[in-house]
């Protein structure tokens, strides 16, 4: 990472006049929600820290990373532009995205290929090599993450009884009901690409699935599945880790807890970076998402192995909660997680998950320390309540 302090860019210079014109002429054919503006290259968006200070950053080709923040600064030196105040945040870019920020984002984009300030001798000092930042996850925090349970047919055929898979996908085809989503918690559990994937100690049966998150852009309730696309800001990777150790026996005679199973510190890694929607396509068309655990190929799946669309979760969780900008909604994951496998994370074990499109986030699994003192009613280990707790 570079140490050097922060520097103020050099000047930008006035576009010339033939390039104006070029880019004016290509304006007139955009669409009319970017303000006229033909983009020339795509771009993701991302938390990065630079420096150790976190910046919201546009990344592009996938190997640069250009501060906004210091890019603007550049551009509004050129009387032609607007000032604008940078998001201060990723929550913050999301929430004003359609209200001037995507415009921005744009002529940044712009600006920047034109001049060549990407690369070469004449690169911008807000333009970072990928390699030379850390990523940290693009939300710092979600409000709130909502997970669907049970929402692939293959997940459905793997949780079956043996021999009884193909007649479960049978029946839930023909009876979806309504989706299943559950709270994840943000702050704690969500980390970066960066991060390190944590055991906690004694829960041996610590799971994978990868997930599609979708970022909303918009404040939601009771939309209608037809338009829940509107509503949408962009795509990231996830990975919802789980603790399949359970409860002990004995207290409270509910079985089942999500808190347990969902809720440690850095189970809810999510990056690298944000593809906004109108890069990305449909993601009912396009999705392909998967997995691997130190170099094994676990999972693999498309949308069409979904129950419910990413647009039907959208009503049904707006039909109970208000969605935010910067809420994040996951798909589900298909068959193919350490339970079904009989296998669970181990440290050392390397996680790369991959989505088309978007990107791939790889963690290292790493052991938990032991807890200090003793007082009673803490989670115990799995060891305490299981004769074999790695299975």
């Amino acid at each position: 990472m570079r140490t050097a302090p922060l520097r103020r860019p050099r000047t930008a210079r006035a576009l010339p006049f033939g390039m104006i014109a070029v880019l004016f002429s290509a304006a007139s054919l955009a669409a009319q929600d970017v303000g006229g503006i033909v983009l020339v290259e795509p771009f993701k968006v991302g938390t990065f820290a630079i420096r150790d200070v976190p910046r919201v950053g546009l990344v592009l080709r996938d190997a640069l990373v250009i501060d906004i923040e210091l890019a603007n600064e550049v551009l509004e030196r050129n009387r032609a532009f607007p000032r604008i105040p940078p998001p201060t945040d990723m929550l913050d870019l999301i929430g004003r995205y359609e209200y001037g920020l995507q415009r921005r984002l744009y002529e940044i984009v712009n600006e920047t290929v034109a001049y060549q300030r990407l690369t070469g001798p004449t690169r911008a000092e807000y333009v970072y090599d990928v390699e030379d930042v850390r990523i940290l996850p693009p939300i710092m925090y979600p409000g709130k993450i909502l997970n669907a349970a049970s929402n692939f047919y293959s997940r459905v055929a793997a949780d079956a009884p043996e021999g009884e898979g193909e007649d479960a996908v049978r029946e839930r085809r023909a009876n979806r009901g309504i989706p299943y989503l559950y709270l994840k918690p943000s702050r704690g559990a969500v980390i970066g690409t960066s991060d390190r994937i944590v055991i906690p100690h004694g829960r041996e049966q610590t799971d994978w699935e990868v997930e599609l998150g979708v970022v909303m852009g918009r404040a939601a309730k009771y939309v209608a599945a037809d338009d829940a696309q509107a509503t949408v800001f962009g795509y990231t990777v996830t990975i919802d880790v789980s603790d399949r150790g359970g409860r002990p026996p004995g207290g409270n005679p509910t079985t089942s807890d999500w808190l347990v199973e969902k809720g440690h510190d850095t189970f809810a890694p999510m990056g690298p970076w944000i593809v906004p929607k109108e890069f990305y396509g449909d993601p009912m068309a396009e999705l392909r998402q998967t997995l691997d655990v130190g170099g094994e190929r676990m999972q693999e799946a498309t949308a069409g192995d979904m129950i419910h669309t990413l647009w039907e979760l959208i009503e049904y969780a707006s039909s109970i909660l208000t969605l935010f900008p910067g809420d994040v909604i996951n798909l589900g994951t298909s068959g193919g997680i350490g339970m079904g496998e009989e296998r669970f994370l181990q440290p050392g074990d390397v996680l790369r998950a991959t989505i088309d499109g978007i990107g791939t986030i790889q963690l290292p699994v790493v052991e938990g320390p032991p807890p200090v003192g003793d007082i009673g009613v803490r989670l115990p280990p799995l060891w305490s309540y299981r004769r074999d707790p790695g299975s």
